[in-house]
């Protein structure tokens, strides 16, 4: 029987600014990505989508970013690997207080943003990162794309890694995700979606933006939570994924 974790970006919210449908994610997840504070997410929010997490069995990630809330993590920061190192480290710990306290506990750890798409291809941030979430704890895992640096350093790093892919974006023939800085980058029709994550767990390809077929075998299928097809999307991919007979289950439970 088949098997894959179903994940969304969560606990972004900050204020009075209420970012994405936590509630109504949490009921179609398996793994929750949640924010650490760096990019999106503020105590009182974190602790709120911590506690509803736990009470719906959903395991819980950390979501570490740049410093970035004006940018929400999505700009390239010019950091050495000590300031990233240590930036992830703190935003671990910091959700592993919070996760603590709301019942539950950090199970994995998965970059956000511009600092996920430069760890796939910059080995000193890659190596810093895999650092960060080997000090924070031997039984973490890291998830990012296949093939690419942040697994690699995984492995260096004594770090068990575990691989990603996203019905929800556009890929390039290099397995690399599209930039958002182009107008095809994300795929917003839920049976889109749907055909796609299928297609991603059954046969182990994903079609790329110039037609060719790019071969992964991932772990977990990431659906990002902050915009406002999210839940229809993850909705459409459940069901199709359920009707195949494959079973959705958390990766790092």
């Amino acid at each position: 029987m088949r098997t894959i974790d179903l994940n969304a970006d969560l606990g972004e919210s900050f204020g009075r600014w209420r970012v994405g449908h936590d509630p109504d994610l949490l009921a179609l997840v398996s793994s929750a990505n949640i924010a650490c504070g760096f990019h999106a997410g503020d105590p009182l929010a974190l602790r709120e989508t911590l506690t509803l997490a736990a009470k719906r069995g959903v395991t819980v990630g950390a979501h570490p970013g740049y410093p970035d809330l004006l940018g929400f993590g999505r700009r390239d920061i010019d950091a050495s690997p000590a300031e990233v190192e240590n930036w992830v480290l703190y935003q671990i710990g910091a959700l592993r207080a919070l996760a603590n306290a709301s019942g539950t506990q950090v199970k994995y750890v998965k970059p956000h943003g511009a600092l996920y798409n430069k760890a796939a291809r910059h080995v000193p941030t890659a190596d810093a990162i895999a650092r960060a979430v080997h000090l924070a704890g031997s039984d973490l895992v890291l998830l990012g794309l296949p093939d690419t640096e942040i697994l690699a350093a995984a492995k260096r790093a004594g770090v068990r890694p575990a691989r990603e892919a996203f019905p929800d974006r556009s890929y390039e023939a290099d397995g690399t995700l599209t930039p958002r800085s182009r107008p095809d980058a994300l795929v917003s029709d839920p049976a889109a979606c749907a055909d796609r994550a299928a297609r991603m767990v059954l046969d182990g390809v994903v079609e790329a933006r110039d037609g060719s077929m790019v071969e992964i075998e991932p772990d977990s299928l990431c659906v990002h939570g902050d915009g406002p097809e999210a839940v229809p999307v993850l909705r459409a991919i459940r069901a199709r994924l359920e009707q195949s007979g494959i079973t959705i289950a958390p990766f790092a439970a």
